[in-house]
């Protein structure tokens, strides 16, 4: 749907068409008339989904309205909440794009630097204050803020806030806001802790839920390897041996485990860091900033942590670990995939991680090509483990229900697997 047909005022669309925007995402064109109408939001969707202009439009044309009565200091009338400073500021450039034409004020707050040019920058007014709850709630207790003029509310990434420790920050900043008023809550995933939250927040919400585009996909040079889980960092390092590997994002299932990669990686005379929940928000920022400057070639997150992460030109994204999602992998790889640019995903499966590779070939509809070649191939293994795999499978999928381009030969991806197994099975019978 183009965004001329979703009642959006002139203004706004003037500035989407500046910004090169016509046609509306899936979450855009559900949830724009739905806020417009003043109705609260449960949106279950990942970052690159569209899903700050879902929310920043409706907002911006609502304040549009009330400007006209307002004179002087205006109080903050729309509050979004970010976990982070990379995405709270992401948040506040989108509002500064979308309501350029529209006089309106937009301040963006956040810790790890001083308070003094955000405590001046509130004294002389603002319509939209996007933070992150840390610095925010400071700045309440110092008086420096008052949330007591509220209209519209908006939690983004909840989740990831739950993981991050922020939920009771959150809950504290609410009790400043008027009952009255409009809702909006963006989780990537549900767990049970945010599903409570939300019913505590909103009120008859419109419900959207978007998975990741699966478009990207198809523009994406995709290969798996078979290795087995002791010997991933070793394929991984011979990999990145590879000078046309300009930067790669390396997907760890952990936070340990992506310390635990950078280590090895620098041990073996690469440049890598890491960026996870446990990361101050400085070391997150130092990293990235290091990464898209590429000063650092090799950039190890976790899927929290990399959640809005907008990185131009990224070559390679490696699946050290698969994600027990297969959604997950789509917007993993979608990474490179930015702007219609091609790249390349390389995954590791080792033993335990088949059923995994299995849902993702699923969603996906196509068999990734396997990397047949290479000096750390997966070492056959018992009837055994393959029994235990497939009992994982089934409670995986149970859950989930409430390369560089190698020297090597490439094989098709399903058929490989079966030979893989049924050649485990024989061997297993002799």
């Amino acid at each position: 749907m183009q965004f001329e047909n979703l009642n959006i005022i002139q203004p706004i669309q003037k500035a989407l068409k500046a910004e090169g925007y016509t046609e509306a995402t899936p979450i855009q064109e559900k949830a724009i008339p739905s806020l417009l109408e003043g109705k609260d939001l449960l949106g279950c969707a990942q970052t690159g989904t569209g899903k700050t202009a879902a929310f920043a439009i409706p907002i911006l044309q609502g304040l549009s309205y009330e400007q006209r009565n307002l004179k002087g200091n205006r109080p903050i009338k729309a509050l979004v909440l970010a976990p982070t400073r990379e995405l709270a500021l992401q948040i506040s450039d989108s509002f500064k794009a979308y309501g350029k034409y529209l006089g309106l004020k937009t301040l963006v707050i956040y810790g790890g630097v001083s308070q003094n040019a955000q405590t001046k920058a509130l004294s002389s007014g603002v319509d939209i204050l996007v933070a992150t709850p840390g610095r925010l709630l400071d700045l309440i207790n110092q008086k420096y803020i008052k949330l007591n003029q509220i209209k519209s509310f908006v939690l983004d990434e909840a989740d990831m806030m739950l993981d991050m420790g922020m939920l009771q920050d959150v809950r504290k900043i609410i009790k400043h806001m008027p009952v009255e008023r409009q809702n909006m809550l963006f989780s990537a995933t549900m767990p049970q802790e945010i599903a409570k939250l939300s019913g505590s927040i909103l009120k008859n919400p419109t419900k959207v839920t978007i998975t990741p585009v699966s478009s990207a996909v198809e523009i994406i040079e995709q290969n798996v390897y078979y290795v087995n889980k002791n010997n991933k960092i070793n394929l991984l390092i011979h990999l990145l041996k590879n000078k046309e590997i300009v930067s790669a994002l390396v997907f760890s299932r952990t936070k340990h485990g992506a310390d635990k990669i950078v280590k090895h990686l620098e041990r073996a005379g690469f440049k890598a860091q890491a960026i996870h929940g446990n990361k101050s928000q400085n070391a997150r920022q130092l990293a990235l900033n290091n990464f898209k400057e590429r000063k650092t070639r090799i950039l190890v997150a976790t899927d929290i942590a990399a959640r809005g992460i907008d990185i131009e030109e990224l070559s390679h994204v490696f699946n050290y670990d698969l994600p027990e999602v297969p959604e997950t992998y789509v917007h993993r790889i979608g990474r490179t995939g930015r702007a219609g640019l091609g790249g390349i995903a390389i995954a590791f499966c080792d033993q335990e991680e088949m059923p995994l590779l299995k849902s993702i070939e699923k969603l996906v509809s196509k068999s990734i090509p396997v990397v047949e070649v290479h000096p750390f191939p997966l070492v056959q293994v018992s009837s055994e483990l393959l029994a235990t795999s497939s009992r994982r499978s089934n409670d995986y999928q149970s859950r989930n229900s409430k390369n560089t381009r190698s020297n090597g030969k490439s094989g098709g991806g399903k058929k490989d697997r079966d030979r893989f197994y049924s050649k485990n099975k024989k061997k297993d019978s002799k």
